[in-house]
């Protein structure tokens, strides 16, 4: 059986019109929960590494994890990892379809691949075969920097018209093979560029989307990127599933993933944690007292919002909007809840008082 997907005239809601795949334990487009993503940067083949790692991905907010398979040491960790740990496991290959193979048969939950160069169609055939014989997804991955020379030639240069060609052609690729259990990704670390490509392929793609913007950058630069990106991408109605590349500690690809979703209305729970700016009527150490609030909101699972202003003058109105406040003085603050002054606390108290509050919560 030939599949092919559907060209469509969908101009809205995207993603409530994908196709459902799921993913272990998870599930992934058709309207369902948009999953955050990271990728473990330890050495595959070291399991203890790679699984203390994957837990606390998985303690900070992670759905999915993706670890690389180089070598059949690699693959046969996956067997040992997946037992572990809660969350699905994608197995990330390239060029060696051996590994794809291995990797499905050790239990890997999902593989990405980019069809083009796993070494031709007898075994991108052998690949699909295996995955479908256990029922799991594959996920096409297509990267500005991968596009095939034709392609190139085609458009003059990299352009988004060109990354949607190639992904949508390495789609008929696994159609072509009898598999329709896909899921693609289409990424740049040109942030124009990856909107641009996802206005494209969303209308006439029937799979869940994979989105993120690739390579880019360290904590300060790839944070700013990504919540631009993804948030334009997000807020039009594409994306099913994301992951913010970042250079550093994956816990914060997943802690700047759930802040783009919370903030987007597209995941609800955990305390939103707002701060003013400081100026020059602020008397207390509002920097270090917003960054210790957002570290103590960051284990409660209250679905709630709590301001940190730097004065009196304007917090307390400021703060109205939120559950519960605190707004600083000269030495003291207030605490404010549901945009009433409850009392006045010497600044050393402002947050265990606060912390008080949270534990006792029952509103």
């Amino acid at each position: 059986m030939t599949i092919r997907s559907r060209p469509s005239k969908l101009k809205i809601m995207f993603r409530d019109n994908t196709k459902v795949i799921r993913i272990g334990n998870k599930v992934i487009g058709g309207g369902n929960p948009i999953l955050i993503q990271s990728m473990t940067n330890t050495k595959t083949e070291d399991a203890e590494a790679t699984v203390r790692q994957i837990r606390a991905l998985t303690a900070a907010g992670c759905d999915i994890i993706r670890s690389t398979v180089p070598t059949p040491e690699a693959a046969a960790a996956i067997a040992q990892i997946r037992k572990q740990i809660d969350i699905p496991i994608v197995a990330d290959i390239h060029f060696d379809y051996k590994m794809a193979i291995a990797a499905i048969e050790n239990g890997a939950d999902k593989i990405r691949i980019n069809p083009g160069n796993i070494g031709g169609k007898q075994r991108l055939s052998e690949v699909v075969a295996a995955a479908k014989e256990r029922g799991i997804p594959i996920r096409v991955g297509v990267n500005s920097g991968s596009l095939e020379k034709d392609i190139l030639e085609k458009y003059g240069s990299v352009t988004a018209k060109g990354i949607v060609e190639s992904a949508m052609d390495k789609v008929h690729m696994i159609e072509d093979c009898g598999y329709d259990n896909i899921v693609v990704s289409i990424k740049s670390s040109n942030v124009l560029m990856s909107i641009e490509a996802h206005d494209e392929i969303a209308p006439i793609c029937p799979y869940p989307l994979h989105v993120g913007i690739t390579e880019s950058g360290t904590l300060h630069s790839g944070n700013i990127k990504s919540s631009v990106g993804l948030g334009i991408i997000l807020n039009k109605g594409i994306g099913d599933t994301v992951r913010v590349s970042l250079s550093g500690d994956p816990v914060e690809e997943v802690v700047t993933a759930k802040l783009i979703l919370k903030t987007l209305g597209l995941r609800k729970g955990g305390i939103d944690v707002v701060s003013c700016p400081t100026c020059g009527r602020t008397d207390i150490d509002l920097i270090s007292l917003a960054n210790d609030v957002e570290k103590l909101a960051a284990g409660y699972d209250l679905d709630i919002k709590v301001a940190v202003m730097g004065c009196v003058v304007n917090g307390p109105g400021e703060a109205r909007e939120a559950d519960i406040g605190i707004a600083g003085g000269h030495g003291e603050g207030l605490l404010i809840k549901k945009g009433e002054v409850i009392r006045k606390i010497p600044e050393s108290e402002l947050l265990p008082a606060l912390k008080y509050e949270l534990d006792n919560w029952n509103m």
